[in-house]
């Protein structure tokens, strides 16, 4: 690498303190300054490279600096970066007509914005639009983003910054088999925390809500997969009583389950769905899609003024070029096998790991103490350790406690079993 100096953690952790607000903490103890990446790589600013798997959370499926997608974008800098979405471009409708194509069912007409946030936000919108209800079901543990809406359809208390959260929201019981918030076991509960869905639209709401929101799967919570069939059950409620169902897929999208779209492998089609993140492999894209029939009721004046502009359009157009050219949700899906089945034969060795979950490469090691109690303390130290080590993995969960892996999918087998002989090595040291 070539020689440069930076100013080093220490320095950024100071002008953090004064210049940036309080509410944006950082990993690890003795974190560092990351200054280069090359596909599931990093490297920091004292040379040392590290294996990530973790992605910046689930936005470089297709690796860091990927020299395909890069050029692209280059290229595209070069011509038009920016005109606003008022003004006729062609990488946008390009990209609009290509997500038509690849996202289930009937899914046709999309509207770009920049971030996660403000993609489920715009999904509620249109779902009150199309319904002429502004009554929310979301679940307990779920997470929708930061603006005052997404915050308040968040099902996780530390998430949720605002004290006064907006009304009209009820929430039913998240599918974690791990933690039953029903205390019940999978499949003799027969989906009791989807049937609590119907519950609640007959006791707590108007009858009709104007719609439901889930991720496919939890990621914050902790990597929490529902079971096969729950996403039905919840589907053929909400059609009864004529709720939206609103899939968020900003971080289980493109290809990281081993489907393009998490959903894919419920065989549900939701009527609204979000994306964000690996869409644009890290450059600032998002957007939610609907049918025609849905879509079309949106008709009042609306736009996003860096919404799908020329360079994040170029970028995510390349994305999809990219997943499906380098069968990168095979890899997702055969490497997430990998990971599990080694994380499971661990789990034998480490009485610490008290449960293994996860779809293709979106995977979670929830640690736990002798009393099955969660131990976030003890994750943050391997966690510390392994980075000392040069791998990246994250955390999350409700009590933080969730070792998470979200790697970029051009991960290779090798790869896997050098995290997986970290782990062991690290946790044998520590006699977990």
């Amino acid at each position: 690498m070539e020689e440069q100096k930076y100013i080093g953690p220490e320095a950024i952790i100071e002008k953090k303190k004064k210049y940036i607000m309080p509410c944006l903490a950082h990993f690890y103890s003795n974190p560092q300054q990351m200054v280069k990446g090359s596909m599931q790589y990093l490297w920091d600013s004292n040379g040392k490279k590290y294996l990530d798997m973790y992605a910046g959370v689930s936005v470089m499926n297709c690796g860091h600096c990927n020299p395909e997608i890069t050029a692209k974008i280059k290229a595209q800098v070069d011509k038009l970066q920016h005109v606003c979405n008022i003004y006729l471009t062609e990488n946008f409708v390009n990209l609009a007509e290509k997500l038509a194509a690849v996202t289930p069912g009937d899914l046709q007409k999309s509207f770009f914005c920049s971030t996660g946030s403000e993609a489920t936000e715009g999904a509620l919108l249109l779902a009150e639009v199309y319904s002429g209800n502004s009554e929310i079901i979301a679940l307990r543990q779920g997470l929708h983003g930061r603006t005052k809406l997404g915050m308040s359809v968040t099902g996780l208390t530390m998430w949720r910054t605002a004290p006064t959260p907006v009304g009209g929201i009820h929430f039913a019981p998240n599918p974690n088999c791990y933690r039953c918030p029903m205390n019940k076991k999978f499949p003799e509960c027969d989906y009791a925390c989807a049937n609590a869905i119907e519950d609640l639209i007959k006791t707590a709401t108007s009858g009709h809500p104007g719609a439901f929101i889930a991720e496919t799967i939890q990621g914050n919570a902790g990597c929490v997969v529902p079971p096969k069939g729950y996403f039905q059950r919840v589907k053929e409620i909400l059609e009864k009583y004529n709720t939206l169902l609103i899939i968020d897929e900003v971080q289980t999208g493109f290809a990281r389950t081993g489907k393009l779209f998490a959903i894919e492998n419920y065989d549900v089609v939701p009527d609204i769905m979000c994306m964000a993140k690996a869409l644009g492999n890290g450059t600032p894209i998002s957007a939610f899609i609907a049918s025609s029939k849905v879509a079309d009721t949106y008709t009042r004046p609306g736009a996003s003024t860096l919404g799908g502009n020329p360079v994040s359009s170029e970028a995510a157009l390349a994305v999809l070029d990219y997943i499906e050219e380098h069968k990168l949700a095979q890899n997702a899906m055969e490497r997430g096998e990998q990971l599990r089945a080694g994380l499971r034969e661990l789990q034998k060795k480490h009485p610490v790991i008290g449960d293994v979950r996860g779809l293709g490469l979106m995977d979670g090691a929830e640690f736990i103490h002798a009393d099955g109690s969660e131990a976030p303390e003890i994750l943050d130290d391997v966690l510390e350790t392994l980075k000392d080590r040069g791998f990246i993995i994250g955390k999350n969960g409700v009590g933080r406690n969730v070792m998470a892996f979200q790697p970029p999918l051009v991960i290779t087998k090798e790869n896997v079993d050098d995290v997986l002989n970290a782990i062991d090595m690290v946790l044998t040291e520590k006699n977990l």
